[in-house]
């Protein structure tokens, strides 16, 4: 067909399932739930190797607990600074820091994406406390514990709510600097930073194996995934424009002040 003829019975076709709002709705759930699915297969197997204790992942855990253990013993500058960033950035502080953001973002005429910060933190939060209960693993135990900590070990909280809560605030704010790569970066940073950094600190007071971090990362990306993807269809089916949430966060108009 040339190009500048007029358009085949076929292409009017798939030009109007793609403008159907249901079609495109029907899509993105689709696209969504299979997003979902893939980003927990991995927390799935690694739960499944802890719960079968997997020789070769309860001898990485062994040997990398031992290693931070006996640098800790001799560092005790180490232990302070770990316990203080584990403290701070624990999951009470964030959870707080979520809440303040939940009442800014409603200040500035934002309900749904307030209600999808609130959702996300408590469906991981939920999602951690159950799964610690069904796996029942214990925390490492050390002839000179450098910290002590209680509950069951698998998923790490720490690591789960670092994870949620960077997920969260990184697409709450990735709007406001669309037009400031320095902005992007520092953004991205400061959540890497915050995940990363969290996780570790479990593992260096010796309250944590590595898979119960891992496990705690793994579980905290896919729940924030797995909710943006359904804020993502939300926005869709009322009708507004569907975000890239790795550039343009989950809603980009959290950007206008929409108060009465």
């Amino acid at each position: 067909m040339n190009s500048t003829g007029p358009m085949s019975t076929r292409d009017r076709s798939w030009r109007r399932r793609r403008l159907d709002p249901d079609h495109s709705l029907g899509l993105r759930l689709t696209l969504a739930a299979a997003a979902a699915v893939l980003v927990l297969v991995p927390f799935a197997l690694l739960a499944l190797l802890v719960l079968g204790a997997w020789p070769p992942l309860l001898r990485l855990d062994a040997s990398v607990t031992e290693a931070f253990h006996g640098y800790a013993v001799h560092h005790p500058l180490w232990v302070r600074v770990m316990t203080v960033w584990t403290h701070a950035f624990g999951p009470g502080p964030l959870r707080v820091a979520a809440a303040v953001t939940v009442v800014w973002l409603l200040r500035r005429g934002a309900p749904r994406l307030a209600v999808w910060v609130v959702t996300t933190m408590l469906v991981g939060g939920l999602l951690g406390a159950l799964l610690k209960l069904l796996v029942g693993r214990d925390r490492p135990d050390l002839l000179e514990p450098v910290a002590r900590a209680a509950g069951y070990s698998f998923p790490s909280g720490h690591a789960l709510n670092a994870a949620l809560a960077a997920g969260v605030l990184l697409l709450v704010f990735l709007p406001f600097a669309r037009d400031s790569r320095a902005g992007r970066v520092a953004l991205w940073t400061a959540a890497t930073l915050l995940t990363v950094v969290t996780g570790l600190s479990r593992i260096a007071l010796g309250v944590h194996w590595t898979s119960d971090v891992i496990g705690g990362w793994v579980l905290g990306v896919a729940t924030v995934a797995a909710t943006a993807a359904g804020f993502a269809t939300w926005r869709t089916g009322t009708g507004r424009r569907p975000a890239r949430p790795l550039r343009e966060g989950v809603e980009p108009e959290v950007t206008e002040d929409r108060r009465a």
